[in-house]
């Protein structure tokens, strides 16, 4: 099992950015993938970017290419969301959730985290 605690969260206003840190603990393998999901009030959790714990594969939703970067550093077991140009209907509680293989259902992961709250204002 992995535990995964996210930080970086807070209140940004529209066009700013965050970083958002998902730090991995326990048992760890070169096939997992972590996944950032986002889950707005009254929506469905959607998918939001995802990277290989050992290659240079990432994945990101259409709605956050060429605005959020994932990246991870594996000396220090976390993974990064960096998010440019925050929008308004960014505003979520973002989770990181790690997977033995890449998925963007948040079904298919097993490992979460407590999540974070990201709020844009206009």
């Amino acid at each position: 099992q992995v535990q995964l605690v996210e930080s970086g969260g807070g209140l940004v206003q529209a066009g700013g950015s965050l970083r958002l840190s998902c730090a991995a603990s326990g048992r760890t393998f070169s096939s997992y993938f972590v996944g950032w999901f986002r889950q707005a009030p009254g929506k469905e959790r959607e998918f939001v970017a995802a990277i290989s714990w050992s290659t240079t594969n990432t994945y990101s939703a259409n709605s956050v290419k060429g605005r959020f970067t994932i990246s991870r550093d594996n000396a220090k077991n976390t993974v990064y969301l960096q998010m440019n140009s925050l929008k308004p209907e960014d505003t979520a509680v973002y989770y990181c959730a790690a997977r033995a293989g890449f998925s963007t259902r948040s079904d298919m992961y097993d490992s979460w985290g407590q999540g974070t709250q990201v709020t844009v204002s206009s």
